[in-house]
């Protein structure tokens, strides 16, 4: 890829299986980007593309998650955490699939997470090239489910999934100077939420009310996210790989044979759609 040409991925949660495929198959073609962004689910996804560690963002998403069962109301009442996240920030990247922070850290391409900050209600991008703590630190709050997750901490300041405010960061990228882009997305073509905003009552996040003006309008936010990036790909300005039918994967997805599948989905849409674009593959 050009040096004007950015990756951006989406979060979704466990959908974000199909951006693990799709990263796979760029891996197994060695097709790299230098600039890549990536929200909540695509944060963590994201990290094993940079550090090149082809089949980690699956066995986390996948295989792991048959294994441990760390999604349910178990840990949401033992640890006020929807998934255990001891496991996928600590346990998983130092002990059962160690991740490669020397090929990260000296990787020339350039990596950003997004994350909102409860303080602003707005959202910040992240860069670490040195401190590990502080690069799990901003994926586990990058990945930070509002209601269902507890706020984290990065620099000291409370931070929650990056996808509340700017759950496709194109419009990021393109400020940092990319201007061709490859879009993933973890949704259909045309799919919009259906559920209209209403205001969050002052019983949560009491402390932080610019991140309830946040919450209040975010499906208004993601539709026009999703109505920007079909015009911009149908002005021929950025290519999309999304899934073609609608989704039947949740954001907290338990069944292990549909997120396979929808992890052969990412891998076969990325095929599709690359090699329309790159004959050679």
């Amino acid at each position: 890829m050009n040096e004007t040409t950015g990756l951006v991925l989406e979060g979704g949660g466990m959908r974000g299986v199909f951006t693990c495929g799709v990263l796979d198959f760029l891996m197994d073609h060695n097709i790299r980007f230098p600039y890549t962004i990536g929200v909540s689910a695509g944060a963590c996804n994201g990290l094993s593309y940079l550090s090149h560690q082809r089949g980690r963002a699956k066995y986390s998403n996948i295989d792991l998650l048959e294994k441990y069962n760390y999604i349910g109301l178990k840990h949401l009442l033992r640890k006020r955490n929807i998934m255990d996240f001891d496991l996928l920030f600590t346990e998983f990247p130092e002990h059962i699939l160690p991740y490669d922070y020397d090929t990260y850290f000296s990787s020339p391409e350039q990596y950003v997470m997004v994350t909102t900050n409860c303080l602003t209600g707005e959202a910040n991008y992240f860069e670490e090239r040195h401190d590990k703590k502080r690069l799990i630190d901003i994926a586990r709050a990058s990945s930070s489910l509002p209601f269902v997750c507890p706020i984290a901490l990065v620099d000291n300041v409370p931070m929650l999934d990056g996808g509340i405010v700017d759950s496709i960061p194109l419009m990021h990228a393109i400020e940092e100077g990319f201007t061709q882009n490859v879009v993933v997305l973890t949704r259909n073509r045309g799919y919009r939420k259906e559920v209209k905003d209403i205001k969050v009552p002052s019983f949560f996040y009491r402390k932080y009310p610019k991140l309830r003006e946040a919450l209040s309008r975010r499906c208004a936010v993601y539709n026009e996210q999703l109505e920007m990036v079909e015009r911009m790909e149908d002005e021929g300005r950025i290519m999309v790989i999304r899934p073609l039918n609608p989704v039947n994967v949740d954001r907290i997805e338990r069944d292990v044979k549909k997120l396979t599948v929808f992890y052969e989905e990412g891998y076969r849409c990325a095929e599709e759609v690359l090699k329309r674009k790159i004959p050679a593959l």
